[in-house]
């Protein structure tokens, strides 16, 4: 028996499907941890694997490299060093493989334990790649009955209640838990309850780092009997925490270690966008990013996320005028590119316009000008963007957010094109906070997670001018859409909170307008199943949370 238990927690940010690259990741974790004296090391969950690694673990030929890293890893705990706690799918008694917690101790893999409660909702259909595990027992570690409970096997009490009753002492959570604005708090009431029900000290260790849609953030902590934070760790970066548990009269707590403040929610959400950019860009190897500059608030604050998050030297915009393209956008375009420092090209699309238009003539006649001629600017962009893609191998990031994507404010096969968005998930609204915050400068000018300058990053005429897709003259976006305050509230009602036309009205809201809004966004439901990837902000992204048919007779009820 021992009174005393350290334990290095690794916040990391793994890339799925890199075994050799993760299994080096907990190489360098476990001998960090051994320099500063820890018993054990602990890592997020399905680190081997990367997370979310959805139907690779259906690979037979994936579950034996795994078997391979995992048993080379445990073979080096025969050094005397930090025993591991490996997270990683694992081949069970059924068809499908088990997400797993290996104990690698003494040179082998001791003992293993798994998931017992599967999510399959929301972003998670772990239903459909892994089996259930029974219901866990501790794991006797250096003398400590140690529960591990994986993920959402803590989002209700039933696992830790039986970990409690089978003795365990301490709860050490390896997690897998997207970035949501203000999923932070839930995750420590989380905490309160199950240490509340238990009685037990709990470290909540989360992964970090992009994967396709989603962010990690981290934030992992620990949490003792009293609901004290011992150790609150960092927010969108990687970071090793030593948490050491001591045995007291009243039971086991952790010592005070590292608490870092969590960010602002303004702050919050610009770092799940840069670093959901960042490793996406990153982990598919493209050398950079290319995007339209057209001098309006939507494209400046995407090219601002994509500075800092890659550096000037990996963004290129592209200011692309029509003739009704105004000398304001094309010196608001410059001049946030200057601020930015990145390179901006122009390339001018009138004679793309010109051309379509003697191609078409044949077919449209004197049919008046419209929606149909706007398209095709918008398309002459997309099509100018994905040749410098294809021709220099930049990606091209689009730059549409949420209140467009929502209501079909935007042209397939035009500004939908490319390979990315980071406003994909965020209303209208909040571009224009996130512009006001970021303007206002960086809290740390030397923080190394945003390399773009530490002051403005566009010209507050860009904040304030009223928004404008520029398609035709003097259009506005109002001409089109109710004022963005009115649209953002009524589209938070239909998505993130489902409400019906009679409960959205009682709001205030005129019900011609709530039922205008309804069937704007159901019948945009085609584009956005063509739309590419981005970040997940919200608890309803579009794609992986929201998933609508796309012919669809329900809207049509007052």
């Amino acid at each position: 028996m021992t009174d005393r238990l350290t334990v290095a927690l690794a916040q990391l940010n793994p890339t799925v499907g890199d075994i050799a690259g993760n299994a080096a990741l907990a190489r360098k974790a476990r001998a960090d941890a051994a320099a500063a004296g820890a018993d054990l090391l602990l890592l997020p969950e399905l680190f081997l694997s990367g997370y979310q690694p959805e139907d690779l673990v259906l690979k037979p030929f994936f579950l034996d490299k795994l078997e391979e890293a995992a048993s080379a890893l445990a073979a080096e705990t025969a050094d005397g060093g930090p025993d591991v706690l490996l997270p990683t799918p694992w081949r069970g008694e059924g068809v499908k493989p088990r997400n797993a917690v290996l104990y690698l101790s003494g040179g082998r893999i001791e003992t293993a334990r798994f998931k017992h409660d599967l999510p399959n909702y929301g972003v998670f259909d772990e239903k459909r790649v892994f089996d259930a595990g029974p219901m866990p027992g501790p794991i006797s570690i250096k003398g400590v009955r140690v529960g591990v409970p994986i993920c959402e096997d803590i989002w209700t009490a039933d696992v830790v209640e039986c970990l409690d009753e089978s003795g365990a002492e301490i709860l050490l959570v390896p997690n897998g838990s997207p970035y949501e604005d203000g999923k932070e708090d839930v995750r420590i009431q989380l905490g309160v309850n199950r240490v509340r029900e238990s009685g037990l000290p709990i470290a909540y260790l989360n992964q970090v780092g992009g994967q396709d849609e989603l962010v990690y953030d981290g934030s992992s902590f620990v949490m003792n009997p009293d609901y004290s934070l011992a150790i609150q760790m960092p927010a969108f970066e990687s970071a090793i925490s030593i948490a050491v548990f001591e045995r007291t009269w009243d039971g086991w707590h952790c010592r005070p270690g590292d608490r870092v403040k969590p960010p602002e929610r303004m702050e919050s959400i610009y770092r799940a966008m840069t670093l959901g950019l960042r490793d996406y860009v990153r982990k598919n190897g493209f050398p950079g990013v290319v995007l339209g500059m057209s001098g309006g608030i939507d494209s400046a604050l995407s090219a601002a996320v994509a500075v800092d998050a890659l550096g000037p030297q990996g963004v290129h915009c592209v200011m692309m005028p029509s003739p009704y393209t105004s000398q304001e956008s094309l010196d608001d375009a410059a001049a946030a590119c200057a601020l930015l420092g990145v390179r901006l090209d122009e390339v001018n699309i009138g004679p793309a316009m010109k051309a379509f238009q003697e191609m078409l003539a044949p077919v449209f006649g004197d049919t008046e000008s419209g929606v149909t001629e706007e398209n095709i600017q918008s398309r002459s962009r997309g099509l100018t963007l994905m040749a410098i893609s294809n021709k220099q191998g930049a990606m091209v990031l689009t730059t549409g957010n949420k209140s467009e994507m929502s209501t079909g404010y935007a042209t397939l096969y035009g500004d939908m094109c490319g390979g990315y968005s980071v406003l994909k998930d965020i209303y209208k609204s909040d571009v224009f906070r996130l512009c006001e915050w970021r303007n206002e400068g960086l809290t740390r000018n030397d923080d190394p997670l945003l390399l773009g300058p530490a002051g403005p990053v566009m010209p507050q005429r860009i904040i304030t001018k009223p928004p404008s897709a520029e398609l035709k003259p003097d259009q506005k976006d109002q001409d089109s859409l109710p004022p963005y305050d009115v649209l953002d509230d009524i589209l938070n009602c239909l998505i993130e909170r489902e409400m019906s036309v009679a409960e959205i009205a009682a709001r205030g809201h005129p019900p011609e307008l709530v039922q205008r809004v309804w069937r704007m966004l159901d019948i945009a439901e085609y584009k956005r199943r063509q739309a590419p990837p981005g970040v997940k902000i919200t608890a309803r992204a579009f794609g992986r949370d929201r998933r609508y048919p796309i012919t669809n007779g329900f809207r049509k009820i007052l």
